[in-house]
């Protein structure tokens, strides 16, 4: 009887540690339906592997939508910043441009991030 035990233990671990596995590999998490906690260390983790010359689609496909958009045709180009939340500064329940990271996208490219590119942004 003490044989059957160990092996429907040994079943449950191994049936518990293959869930884990396919979970890992299949499950791939919404940033838009995070905890606002998860969601901010999400971001700084998702910006940390940018690149310049990404796509705006790209972006959104790795990190979801936005916290705060705004764009502008600049000649005959498209400008376009996009925020991502990356820390609380006030516990108000709104999210404001200076808890978030800016990402500057020209014809939708990225072309810079950081806290300095909103000036880039409005200096355009």
């Amino acid at each position: 009887m003490g044989n059957k035990v160990v092996k429907r233990i040994g079943l449950g671990i191994a049936a518990y540690m293959l869930f884990v596995v396919l979970v890992m590999l299949f499950y791939k998490g919404d940033p838009n339906q995070m905890e606002w906690q998860d969601r901010e260390q999400y971001n700084r983790v998702q910006i940390s592997k940018l690149e310049a010359g990404m796509s705006k689609q790209q972006i959104i496909d790795m990190m979801g939508s936005p916290d705060i958009s705004e764009a502008k045709s600049v000649t005959d180009k498209v400008v376009q910043v996009m925020f991502y939340r990356t820390e609380r500064k006030k516990s108000d329940g709104i999210t404001t441009a200076d808890e978030c990271i800016p990402l500057l996208f020209e014809d939708n490219q990225l072309i810079a991030w950081g806290k300095d590119t909103y000036q880039q942004y409005l200096d355009l």
